[in-house]
């Protein structure tokens, strides 16, 4: 049996890391999962559809800083006194109690997938104890899965033979013929800019609603996704589009989800900071063209160089827009997308999984 913590919980539950963890325990069969969800994002059981996995909902708050420390700290709690042997940690903040982990003899797998450290909604004190937790997971852990090629070059000298990478994966969708709920929106096919991501700084989306509204081409954006912690962030976007281009969804799941991206023109990641972006290989699996920021995370071999803009800025944004639309490049693309096959990562995990526990 394996415990997993340091995310907020799945089915349907907004985030990269959940959706990371949503379609990778289902596809390691071998294995008998312990996921420890956060009972203010759970909006259904969902047992019946994992024959391999049992959820354990434990009391959490939604105030930033304080959910991930103290549902980990509970978590970690009920996980030392399981007959769980392995504990895969998702990410550097849970990992500050990897050390208690180990005292109780557990083996520990973690997964780095972003340095949160940088994003800006956090405070000195925040950032300082995330990469605390940084240095405690990479110290202590038995092996370290980077979801990032480019974050594991920083630390593979540190710790050699202990990291490794695997990407993230994108689950194969067919596009969505019905268009119920664009028209709901007010948009039609190929009329529409998307971007998706939870409504937080670190995502840009300021940057994207500022670029969209100083576009040549009278052109709407839909961002898909809903806030986090508050809304002060989401009135801001909303005061910033003085055009009325921006059309906020809130969170879209399932059917909904699959019409925004098959009806799409483009998608555009506006992100300043991301360790793996789901959402850009989500966007290319519906041939999606894309734009996004010049981050490291973005730099998937797949994407041209001139598909990229400066991070943070409305302007680069702009420009790429504007000659975007211009040009004859809003053709689908079919990209090969075979290395991020979510059924030949979860044999890599397992892999990972079997050398921890030396079998």
């Amino acid at each position: 049996m394996i415990a997993v913590i340091g995310l907020r919980g799945f089915p349907n539950v907004q985030g990269g890391v959940e959706k990371h963890c949503e379609a990778l325990y289902p596809r390691v069969p071998e294995r008998h999962f312990h996921i420890y969800r956060r009972k203010p994002y759970i909006k259904s059981t969902g047992d019946a559809t994992y024959c391999n996995i049992t959820f354990h909902d434990f009391p959490s708050t939604k105030i930033r800083g304080v959910e991930a420390v103290l549902h980990t700290f509970l978590s970690t709690l009920s996980v030392i006194n399981s007959k769980c042997k392995l504990v895969h940690v998702h990410n550097i903040g849970p990992g500050l109690f990897i050390p208690i982990l180990k005292l109780f003899g557990k083996k520990v797998v973690m997964t780095y997938h972003s340095p949160n450290y940088e994003h800006k909604k956090w405070g000195r004190f925040a950032r300082w104890l995330l990469r605390a937790g940084e240095n405690i997971s990479l110290r202590h852990s038995d092996k370290i899965i980077f979801v990032n090629a480019k974050q594991r070059e920083k630390f593979v000298g540190r710790h050699p033979g202990k990291t490794l990478y695997i990407p993230n994966g994108v689950n194969h969708n067919m596009p969505s013929l019905a268009t119920d709920f664009i028209n709901s929106l007010g948009v039609a096919p190929g009329s529409y800019i998307l971007g998706v991501g939870r409504l937080t700084p670190e995502k840009g989306f300021e940057y994207l609603v500022k670029a969209v509204n100083k576009l040549d081409k009278d052109i709407k954006l839909i961002i898909a996704g809903g806030s986090d912690n508050n809304d002060s962030y989401f009135r801001k976007l909303k005061s910033l589009d003085i055009k009325g281009r921006v059309i906020f969804t809130g969170n879209v799941f399932g059917e909904n989800l699959r019409q925004l991206y098959s009806h799409a023109k483009l998608f555009v990641l506006s992100s300043v900071n991301e360790g793996f972006p789901l959402v850009l290989l989500e966007a290319m699996d519906y041939q999606l063209p894309v734009l996004s920021s010049d981050i490291p995370g973005a730099h998937l071999p797949l994407i041209p160089e001139t598909n990229f803009f400066s991070p943070g800025d409305s302007d680069s944004i702009t420009a790429a827009l504007n000659q975007f639309l211009s040009s004859d490049s809003a053709t689908r693309t079919d990209y090969d997308l075979t290395p991020y096959n979510w059924d030949n990562i979860a044999r890599q995990t397992e892999t990972v999984y079997r050398e921890v526990l030396g079998i």
